[in-house]
Parts: C-alpha cells; sequence; structure tokens
C-alpha cells in the first residue's frame, strides 16, 4: 500500500470530481492520505474528508496563511486539538512551519505563529507536518527551543546537514514530483543518500505537479492546467525506486513504514 503523507484534497480545485480523485488514488494503491490543514476555516473540511473516507488529517496554520489569521486563532486551534484528543485520524499539527521564499510574508508573525504552534503540539504530544522554503535553519532553531515529538519535513529541499539535524530530531522528510525532474539535483541527491528510514513520499496535490504534468508559463497562459492528484503518487515513486536500485514493492514498504513511524496514529490505522 501506498500513503501519501500530504495531500490537500480539500483544495477548490478538487471541488468538481473530488470522488473521482479518491477512487483513482485507490485503483493506483494509494490506501491512505494526509490531509493537512492550512486554516483555521479548512479544519472542518479535512476532519470531515478524513472520517468519510478512511483518511486521516492534521490541524495547523499555514506560514503563508498568518497574516489573514487573527490572533485568538491559535487559542481556537488549541481548543480543536483539546477536542480531537481522542480521535484517531488525527495524527499531527500541521501544515505549520517558516517561509522564507516569498517576500514581505509577514516574517516575525510568523515566527510567533510557528513557535506557539511548536508548543501546541508538545503539549498535546503530536508530531508536527512542517513547511520549510529557505527556511530549515529557522525551523531548527524552533524546534531546539521548543522540543516536539518529531513528525515529516513536508517538500525538503534543504542541504545534507540540515536534512541530519531534522533526522537525528526524530523527523522524516518528504519528496514528491519535484523528485522526478532530472534537473533537480540537489533533491535527487538527497533521495539517493539519506537513510532509507528518513524517506516518506507525498504529492502535495493539487500543487508540486511530477515532471509528465508540469506546464511552463506560456502554456498556463494558454490555458493548459498541471494539477497534481493522489493517483500520482506510484509514479512518483518510481523516481526514488531507480535512484535508490529498489523494486517498487520494497519503495511502498519502506516509505509506508516511515510515514507510520513519523505519525504513530496513522500507524495505527494502517
Amino acid at each position: 500500500m501506498w500513503i501519501d503523507s500530504h495531500c490537500h484534497l480539500d483544495a477548490g480545485e478538487f471541488d468538481a470530481d473530488r470522488g473521482a480523485v479518491l477512487e483513482r488514488a485507490r485503483a493506483a494503491g494509494v490506501g491512505l492520505l494526509v490531509l493537512p490543514a492550512v486554516e483555521l476555516a479548512n479544519f472542518g473540511a479535512v476532519r470531515e474528508l478524513a472520517h468519510r473516507h478512511g483518511l486521516v488529517y492534521a490541524l495547523g496554520i499555514h506560514p503563508l496563511y498568518v497574516e489573514r489569521a487573527a490572533d485568538a486563532d491559535l487559542a481556537r486551534l488549541k481548543a480543536a486539538l483539546q477536542a480531537a484528543r481522542d480521535d484517531p485520524r488525527l495524527v499531527a499539527v500541521g501544515e505549520i512551519g517558516l517561509d522564507e521564499f516569498v517576500p514581505n510574508a509577514a516574517p516575525a508573525r510568523q515566527v510567533d505563529f510557528y513557535r506557539a504552534q511548536l508548543e501546541l503540539a508538545r503539549d498535546a504530544g503530536l508530531p508536527v507536518i512542517l513547511h520549510v522554503r529557505r527556511s530549515a535553519d529557522s525551523l531548527l532553531a524552533g524546534l531546539r527551543r521548543i522540543p516536539v515529538v518529531g513528525g515529516i519535513v513536508h517538500a525538503f529541499n534543504g542541504s545534507a546537514v540540515q536534512a541530519a539535524q531534522f533526522v537525528e530530531r526524530g523527523f522524516r522528510l518528504g519528496f514528491g514530483g519535484a523528485m522526478s525532474f532530472e534537473r533537480a539535483l540537489q533533491i535527487r541527491r538527497l533521495a539517493t543518500d539519506l537513510p532509507a528510514d528518513a524517506l516518506v513520499l507525498e504529492t502535495d496535490a493539487p500543487d508540486i505537479p511530477p515532471q509528465w504534468l508540469y506546464r511552463n508559463a506560456a502554456q498556463r497562459a494558454a490555458g493548459e492546467t498541471a494539477r497534481n492528484e493522489p493517483a500520482e503518487l506510484p509514479r512518483i515513486a518510481r523516481s526514488l525506486a531507480e535512484l535508490r536500485g529498489w523494486s517498487l514493492a520494497e519503495t511502498a514498504a519502506v516509505t509506508s513504514a516511515n510515514v507510520c513511524a513519523a505519525l504513530p496514529r496513522l500507524g495505527a490505522l494502517a
């Protein structure tokens, strides 16, 4: 069984055919999806989808949504985590983190929300799902101040040294469609060289399309779309299998076991 460790199934891009998207995923052997929230407004959506379709979810406030979040949303997140503390389908606090790629994206407020959500995860005994874009060192600084029980670093694209520091703190690192591009040398090097038990697979659907779905700016301007979806995970996994010299069956077994280790509540359901 494949596990998509990061999928935004509640996104508007799936409103027209969400059921068919899930059917295609299951036909492809993707048995579980992790649905991270990005703001208070979609907490209910990810929870409802997880319960209706036998999936799992995380609750958190994404760094690129903190500008429009109210200060009181952190208290509301705390209350939501407490209300769901016995829900086996709540597997993490996420998607949280820092984004130092987007300019002028409220950096100080991002740090405040990141640290506050680390504290909530620590107090709840839950792992975290981390958003990292040019922010690995800053994320690690937060984890040194506020340790948590590990989790997943989504769409990792840092250095080998940074990767090792996350792994030492109990994190697994997410690899998805970007790994399918031959020019993504650093990502492919990491996928090849990291310890096997550090790797998990993800789509980030509907985002981060793999090479065969990618559309350049001119194509997008002409109306061509590049929606990613969880059914693409096994094909994305072929890139990892080729890099590591693994069979597809071995790749599924290793990466699924790693997701279960990173998110123990999911492991109890798998």
